[in-house]
């Protein structure tokens, strides 16, 4: 890691009083996860903190288990707050509402692993290599020299976990696995993330796993499958957004498909795409040629139009037999 950024990173944390803090919309465990645990690091050290994300203000119940309490809605973060720091976003537009906070702040710490990152922010801690911006937050706190409680270890453990595929995918390294036992070491709790995050969801869910799973299409050629989400999905289930967010890690399953996509119908003219790769195609080039971003294996995009637009501009992307 760029130790540098590292230690000018925890003096201007240290120094202030007073920090806001933020990570993507929709937010999913590493970003949630590496901003609570600075919030309450951070709430430990006498510091007057807030922790928000940009609307829709809501999360699914798997995350329970983490300090939610430390959370505020966008609309109570003040507007132009000493310093701001940016989790797990890999660009400004990804803060939402947020991202006006941070333009009006004093000074801008980013926090971040996604190689679409440009840097924005005063001081960018940028680290495509690292395995998750838990894994750098870690070594932010560290520097800082701020305890590492068990409530700390179980929100940095669970961006870890979230982030590697439960040590399944190809940005587990060595350091990943170190910081993971330091971070049990120090208390977290490993069993309520593998309880709460991957062994439970509403009976609604299967619902919706049915209706995603029975659309879903293999375009063998392309080694390429797909589904849709509509919005009906989830309100004839009586589950929440959040609820369904694992969905992609369904239809990625096929042996037969190298890249899978799921597209969520935001409203008639708006759709957001995630997307996964087994490894031999870049999704992460895809996303952000489209205007998102991500990584290799996993990234996302908004697209203006149906469906089956957003499809199409994903498909020609790919290589075909």
């Amino acid at each position: 890691m760029d130790q540098k950024k590292l230690a000018q990173a925890a003096e201007a944390i240290r120094q202030a009083s007073k920090i806001a803090m933020a990570c993507h919309v929709g937010p999913d465990g590493d970003g949630l996860g590496s901003m609570l645990a600075m919030a309450s690091a951070a709430g430990d050290a006498g510091k007057e903190a807030w922790a928000s994300f940009g609307t829709p203000f809501e999360l699914p119940d798997n995350y329970r288990f983490l300090p939610l309490d430390l959370l505020v809605p966008p609309e109570q973060v003040p507007a132009e707050p000493e310093l701001f720091i940016a989790f797990d976003t890999g660009s400004p537009d990804r803060l939402g509402e947020l991202g006006s906070v941070a333009k009006r702040a004093g000074s801008v710490v980013v926090v971040d692993h996604h190689v679409t990152n440009e840097g924005f922010g005063d001081i960018a801690i940028v680290e495509p290599e690292v395995s998750s911006t838990a894994e750098i937050t870690l070594a932010l706190l560290r520097r800082i020299g701020w305890p590492i409680t068990p409530v700390v270890a179980t929100a940095l453990l669970t961006g870890i976990v979230t982030d590697t595929g439960r040590f399944q995918y190809s940005n587990t390294r060595p350091g990943t696995l170190v910081a993971a036992a330091q971070l049990v070491a120090a208390g977290a709790r490993p069993e309520q993330i593998g309880q709460h995050v991957y062994e439970e969801a509403p009976f609604g869910y299967l619902q919706v796993v049915s209706k995603v799973a029975g659309r879903a299409v293999l375009e063998a050629d392309r080694r390429f499958v797909w589904s849709v989400l509509f919005p009906e999905d989830i309100e004839d289930a009586g589950v929440g957004r959040g609820d369904v967010d694992g969905l992609i890690d369904l239809i990625r399953l096929p042996v037969e498909s190298d890249v899978a996509a799921l597209v969520k119908v935001i409203d008639d003219t708006t759709v957001r795409v995630s997307l996964r790769s087994r490894g031999r195609v870049d999704v992460g080039s895809i996303a952000a040629e489209l205007g998102g971003g991500g990584h290799h294996n996993a990234s996302g995009f908004t697209f203006s139009g149906i469906p089956e637009g957003a499809v199409g501009a994903v498909r020609e992307r790919l290589p075909h037999d």
